[in-house]
């Protein structure tokens, strides 16, 4: 029981903070424990989703209420990164919000979003949809390699 807890809990660490300014490898870790075959495959995806959406809610709360500090050497994405992701949000709109999973543009993408003040619930209803989506894929094809 308490190795299933732990493996959940690394999980979930490593989703959220995969979403947001720290560097973490979630689909390492979730292929890792699919490969395992120890927990329910649902249970891990909903584990990840759920630590990645809440890591992606942090960004967007960051966006939304400390946007005035962007120019601070500690704000979590850099000048040019945030233009770019505000060029691509205004151009896509929350649609854009879809690619939240995509390394390097997702995480801006949902600091933006916050800066925007996209309604909540539209954010996070886009950025689990693409999370989700992205960890489904990635079991489907661990599962596929070894099936």
């Amino acid at each position: 029981m308490i190795t299933a807890l732990a493996a959940y809990l690394a999980l979930f660490l490593a989703a959220f903070l995969a979403a947001t300014i720290v560097p973490a490898q979630s689909e390492a870790v979730l292929v890792g424990l699919i490969l395992a075959d120890k927990q329910p495959l649902l249970l891990l995806l909903l584990v990840a989703t759920t630590g990645n959406a809440l890591g992606s809610v942090v960004n967007w709360l960051l966006g939304r209420f400390i946007e005035h500090f962007r120019d601070r050497p500690w704000f979590p994405v850099s000048p040019e990164k945030l233009a770019r992701a505000e060029a691509w949000y205004r151009r896509f709109g929350v649609w854009s919000l879809l690619l939240s999973w995509v390394p390097i543009i997702g995480d801006p993408l949902t600091v933006v979003a916050g800066v925007l003040k996209t309604p909540f619930l539209t954010f996070l209803a886009l950025v689990t949809l693409a999370k989700a989506g992205r960890y489904i894929v990635l079991a489907v094809v661990t599962l596929g390699v070894i099936g």
